[in-house]
């Protein structure tokens, strides 16, 4: 059993702190940046015409502010509708936390769809090469989950389990750490290996959603609900949910790219 006793600040600089949650927040797009490039590079023969990798550098503006809108709009409306309602000005203080994936993913996809369409880039490409490199990001973005004591997992016995003394003193799975492996490295495992072996274009975007939405189920087991919604219906979390729909979607497009 470990009592966790992180600072989720690095340092302090005068009175601007360096958080590790912001940390893994660059380290996930420059690594991701520099990957995306790699992969670009061998698999340019599959597109009619030759890659300018400058896009790509472009694209990472593109993916920034996507990020951030659709990740704050996400969690607005999955889960915290009603406050917001209420005070419709606290939307824009993103320092105070609340951001979602579900969200941040709809606001990339709606992002890179703009982004190629301008460039005129097959979308499909540009998302395949996006969902292999995002699990790094994932992966930095649960580990600062566990940093932060937020996220935490169910209470449990087992001799793995983590106290976070900023949330009670019961020990409990670390659940954020679950997530890390599941949807960072094996994810990110699964589909660099599909991309440089069998790659179809739109294959690895699909296979993203499917694989993720299972592994994102399989740790919704292991972690609390958010407060503020609990169960849905006494049934599922909103991740659960939303997780699933993500999975009902890859293999929708997946039959689509097969079919094609």
């Amino acid at each position: 059993m470990f009592t966790h006793n992180l600072d989720p600040v690095i340092f302090n600089i005068g009175i601007v702190s360096i958080r590790w949650y912001s940390l893994a927040y660059i380290l996930g797009i420059v690594i991701g940046w520099w990957y995306g490039k790699k992969l670009i590079s061998n698999k340019t023969w599959i597109l009619e015409e030759k890659f300018n990798l400058k896009h790509f550098d472009d694209l990472i503006t593109y993916l920034v502010v996507s990020i951030i809108i659709g990740g704050r709009l996400g969690y607005v409306v999955f889960y915290n509708i009603e406050y917001y309602l209420s005070n419709p000005v606290d939307i824009f203080k993103i320092w105070e936390g609340g951001m979602s994936f579900h969200g941040a993913l709809i606001g990339i996809i709606l992002g890179t769809y703009i982004f190629a369409i301008r460039r005129k880039i097959k979308t499909l490409f540009l998302l395949d090469v996006l969902a292999c490199v995002s699990p790094i990001g994932i992966f930095f973005g649960r580990i600062a989950n566990f940093i932060n004591s937020e996220l935490v997992g169910k209470v449990s016995s087992v001799p793995w389990s983590v106290i976070f003394p900023k949330i009670d003193l019961m020990p409990r799975h670390p659940s954020q750490l679950y997530e890390a492996v599941l949807e960072g490295l094996i994810l990110f495992l699964i589909l660099n290996v599909i991309f440089s072996r069998k790659y179809e274009i739109g294959s690895c975007s699909s296979l993203f959603l499917i694989f993720y939405g299972i592994f994102r189920m399989i740790s919704e087991m292991f972690r609390e609900p958010d407060v503020q919604l609990g169960y849905i219906f006494n049934l599922a979390s909103m991740g659960s949910i939303l997780s699933f729909l993500m999975i009902l979607s890859g293999i929708t497009m997946f039959y689509i790219v097969k079919k094609r």
